[in-house]
């Protein structure tokens, strides 16, 4: 299994990144997630995706967007083909609600975790891109609204993770220069009284998992 979990953007080592794509991969196309934050008016969500994009063609990466409404309803191969289409998933940041119900709806989150255990893809990204993997997203709730997957989908929100990780990430942490740091604080305080598995993450700081290997850079 292969992940670059980001607190926020590209962090500070992305060259790490770039390691963790086979060398036949090369600097080919890369799918790009920005559906945490549908919930956004069109335009903002548009100037979401080009700050992603800009971003990860700095790195000499070729990223297209993947965007998982577009298997809604569709049959749970459409989305395991496309994603089996990229070496890397790049997964933005936004509201972890909202990201988590699209996952499950495009059935993105199966394709995913299956990939992810035969080792086919990198799953990269950086906040809720990140808090998605975790057991299940109690506490996250303080940060972003659940309220917000009725906006987006009309539907409720859903409180599973992923589940591929053991622990919860909490991004932003020591960070004064984002907006939800204290917010963010809160929660791994929270999570540290209940006895709660996490890893705390300040911005430009990233889990860099390779196989058995787990570090922070």
């Amino acid at each position: 299994m292969r992940m670059y979990l980001s607190s926020f953007r590209t962090g500070d080592a992305p060259d790490r990144l770039l390691t963790l794509l086979d060398e036949s991969a090369g600097a080919g196309d890369v799918a790009v997630i920005v559906n945490a934050v549908d919930a956004l008016p069109g335009d903002e969500r548009k100037a979401a995706l080009a700050q992603e994009i800009d971003a990860l063609t700095a790195l000499g990466l070729r990223p297209v967007e993947l965007d998982l409404r577009e298997f809604f309803g569709e049959p749970s191969a459409r989305a395991a083909e496309a994603l089996s289409r990229f070496p890397l998933v790049w997964v933005r940041g936004g509201n972890v609600f909202v990201l988590r119900h699209a996952l499950a709806r495009s059935c993105a989150d199966r394709a995913l975790t299956d990939l992810l255990r035969r080792d086919a893809i990198v799953y990269a990204g950086y906040s809720a891109g990140a808090c998605v993997l975790a057991p299940d997203l109690h506490g996250l709730e303080r940060c972003d609204d659940p309220r917000a997957v009725m906006t987006a989908y009309g539907a409720p929100a859903r409180r599973d993770g992923l589940g591929l990780l053991d622990y919860v990430v909490v991004p932003h942490i020591d960070s004064p220069g984002h907006p939800e740091s204290e917010v963010l604080g809160a929660v791994a305080e929270l999570y540290r009284a209940a006895g709660t598995p996490h890893q705390p993450l300040r911005d430009g700081q990233a889990i860099v998992i390779d196989g058995g290997t787990t570090e922070i850079r």
